[in-house]
């Protein structure tokens, strides 16, 4: 059974994720199952840092599908012309959007979300899902987010 995580809430955003990387890695260590594991990280990831939604969308056949999550309801399938998860597949690179509402072709899944970073998960030069975080606020996201979700999404690629 897994332990519960523990991130001390004083440290900085960039403390919580040198500390929370380790143990993701242990929590998925042998476990070959993709759903399970990326059930256990955004769990995880929502419980460190309190995002407003974070999630991952599967390639699947032409579009990307919903994947386990943590918040509210969300977009059930995005076609990869669409959105900021659309722009990533296609772009292939973490995509940081300090307001959603001035991102060209936004899907609001929810008005609450205002800020945004989705990180794609490549194998073998091809896209395999990306990670989408979204805030309640305005440029949430920065170079700390990047680095360690970046991170973070290199372990996935083990996954597939």
């Amino acid at each position: 059974m897994a332990e519960d995580l523990f991130i001390d809430d004083t440290l900085s955003k960039e403390e919580k994720y040198q500390a929370l990387l380790p143990q993701i890695e242990a929590l998925v260590a042998g476990e070959t199952d993709l759903i399970a594991n990326l059930a256990n990280v955004m769990a995880a990831l929502k419980q460190t840092f309190g995002f407003f939604w974070v999630g991952v969308y599967l390639v699947k056949e032409d579009q990307l599908v919903l994947g386990p999550f943590q918040g509210p309801v969300a977009c059930t399938r995005i076609p990869f012309s669409r959105g900021v998860c659309g722009a990533c597949y296609t772009r292939r690179e973490t995509i940081v959007v300090p307001d959603v509402e001035a991102f060209p072709g936004h899907i609001a899944c929810s008005s609450a979300s205002k800020s945004e970073i989705v990180v794609p998960v490549l194998k073998d030069g091809e896209v395999k899902m990306v990670l989408d975080v979204d805030s309640d606020r305005l440029n949430d996201f920065d170079a700390v987010d990047r680095k360690f979700l970046e991170q973070l999404m290199k372990l996935a690629e083990n996954w597939f």
